[in-house]
């Protein structure tokens, strides 16, 4: 369906099905699974972010109550917070910026 959208289209579309392919028949996930799948498929945006008190924050609350479980929107909020906080964001700017 997306053959023809546009980049940003294709990126939320996979954000999508990543998230599908895991979750369970009620389409969540637990945190504990969330975890994992960002540790796993989001390894480049979160490496060396370990010190970082916003980066603590998040992990500390999926280890919270890890069999809670989360819908597809606040796994959409952790990777825009991961990917804002993240040294990876700011690699991406300074590439743009040097053409």
């Amino acid at each position: 369906a997306l053959r023809k959208g546009s980049d940003l289209e294709k990126a939320f579309a996979t954000a999508a099905l990543v998230y599908n392919n895991h979750a369970d028949p009620e389409s969540k996930l637990s945190k504990a699974e969330t975890k994992s799948l960002l540790q796993s498929q989001f390894w480049h945006f979160i490496q060396g972010q370990e010190n970082k008190p916003k980066y603590q924050e998040i992990i500390f609350s999926l280890d919270e109550d890890s069999e809670k479980k989360i819908n597809f929107e606040d796994f959409m909020i952790l990777l825009i917070s991961l990917t804002l906080m993240s040294d990876l964001l700011q690699e991406i700017k300074n590439v743009k910026t040097t053409k």
